[in-house]
């Protein structure tokens, strides 16, 4: 009898310490990804005041990992690359003007962007629950994945403003 709880205890030891490995493997493949910065923003309606409501499509090996490092993305996106406009919608310019600031800035941004960082309190809404068929395509080896997420830029722009990172829209220059 000692002896079989004590395989049991094993083969549940072994299973836990597998599935944190997977975990800890997933995660390091998602912050590569992410670390890439490949993406593509498009706007895609008008959201709430203060808000931008854009598509965000993510390229991973797994479609997961693509989902998720969508929001990390869309908040990437409309700080550093903005978007264009479409059919009536106006594009938008990045927040940042200074093309150098993420690497001048480096800390603040590893910070910003970490797993569970800052960047969160920016996202409002995403479709990361429900992703269309069309917007889930194979291309060669990896995924790209096309989630709408609702960026709250004024609450963006202000915490940047209080970091230092861009200007205040009253600063006169």
């Amino acid at each position: 009898m000692m002896k079989i709880q004590i395989t049991i205890a094993f083969i549940l030891a072994l299973m836990l310490g597998t599935s944190l490995s997977g975990n800890a493997q997933a995660k390091r493949h998602a912050n590569e990804d992410t670390e890439n910065w490949r993406y593509e923003l498009e706007v895609v309606g008008t959201g709430v005041e203060g808000t931008y409501l854009v598509k965000v499509w993510s390229y991973s090996k797994k479609p997961v990992v693509a989902t998720e490092q969508s929001k990390k993305n869309a908040v990437h996106g409309v700080i550093f690359k903005g978007f264009a406009g479409k059919r009536g919608i106006e594009g938008k310019p990045p927040l940042v003007t200074n093309v150098n600031i993420e690497q001048e800035k480096q800390q603040f941004f590893d910070d910003f962007f970490a797993d569970g960082g800052k960047y969160m309190k920016f996202v409002n809404l995403t479709t990361d629950g429900a992703v269309a068929a069309e917007d889930r395509m194979k291309i060669g080896k990896e995924y790209k994945v096309g989630v709408v997420v609702s960026v709250n830029v004024e609450l963006l722009r202000k915490d940047l403003e209080d970091a230092g990172i861009v200007r205040s829209l009253n600063s006169g220059f």
